[in-house]
């Protein structure tokens, strides 16, 4: 599991949210909902965006954008609309000045805004989890980033689109699969980019030698791994790999798997009911004694203290 795959791991497959918002000028609606990622794009018309604190910039049919919470932002036909609605956390939706709209603006199916054939329409996807795996992704991504559709090519946004509005069964793993692929696209273009600033890691994973190590690593972290097997995987020598890792990742690679190991081990003991035993099998721990002394080092409270505070 790479960290692109690990953004979309877990709970948070249960917790994606996505609407077709469909409008008529003037419209106005401040998104406050401190979700952790949520994906915009435009399929109709035109629309601004004006992250709080920075300039608004325009969504053309084709562009799409990704807000990282848990800032607040507006969406609009012009910059100097005032809100007319509030996206609050958990999905509610209310007027600016508090009188609750949950139901008022629902179209039909997963359609939502004030009229279903708009001028303007934007499929909009929204991630509620947040983990310390996905958070190395996360962290790693400005508030918000924009793509125009020069920039970017994908031909999955028709098709989600046209599978938004039916009701079919299977429809929310359809849709779920689709939101996750269209996110790994949008994430990799802007990636390339040089403005983006990848963290060391992600620029890591194309490396020839680094980057089969590094999947290794992540893929299966409960084996006892040793530089010396690592290094034999990849076929240099352990100097060698001890060397390039460090260089490129930023840490010796034993360092590295120690902290994916513990992330692991954070976001399942958030996850599920899973025994601290289990868990520590699980990432590569002999013991639920050896994973609580890891973790507390790493993390400054207990495993059984980090699942009782999430």
């Amino acid at each position: 599991m790479d960290a692109l795959a690990g953004l979309l791991e877990g709970p948070r497959a249960r917790g994606a949210f996505m609407i077709r918002a469909c409008f008529d000028p003037p419209w106005s609606i401040r998104i406050e909902d401190r979700a952790p990622l949520s994906l915009m794009a435009m399929a109709r018309g035109e629309a601004w965006v004006r992250p709080d604190g920075a300039e608004p910039f325009l969504l053309r049919p084709g562009d799409v954008a990704v807000a990282r919470g848990p800032d607040a932002y507006v969406c609009a036909d012009d910059p100097a609309t005032a809100p007319r609605a509030l996206i609050l956390p958990g999905g509610a939706c209310a007027t600016p000045d508090g009188r609750s709209l949950d139901g008022a603006m629902d179209l039909g199916v997963r359609t939502w805004g004030d009229n279903p054939d708009g001028s303007v329409v934007m499929l909009i996807g929204t991630y509620q989890m947040r983990g310390e795996i996905n958070g190395r992704l996360l962290d790693a991504l400005p508030p918000m980033l924009a793509l125009t559709a020069d920039q970017w090519r994908s031909p999955l946004m028709p098709m989600l689109a046209e599978e938004m509005v039916r009701d079919a069964p299977g429809q929310e793993v359809v849709l779920d699969r689709l939101l996750d692929l269209l996110i790994i696209q949008v994430l990799r273009a802007w990636f390339s980019r040089p403005e983006a600033a990848a963290p060391a890691w992600y620029r890591a994973l194309g490396d020839p030698v680094v980057g089969p190590v590094l999947r290794l690593l992540q893929d299966d972290p409960a084996h006892p791994w040793t530089v010396a097997s690592l290094a034999a995987e990849a076929g240099v020598s352990r100097a060698a790999l001890a060397r390039r890792f460090s260089a490129m990742v930023g840490e010796p690679p034993m360092t590295y798997l120690t902290g994916w190991r513990l992330a692991l081990a954070a976001d399942l003991l958030r996850d599920g009911d899973h025994t601290i035993a289990a868990i520590a099998r699980q990432v590569g721990y002999g013991s639920a004694f050896a994973l609580s002394s890891a973790f507390k080092r790493e993390y400054g409270v207990s495993p059984a203290d980090h699942r009782a505070a999430s």
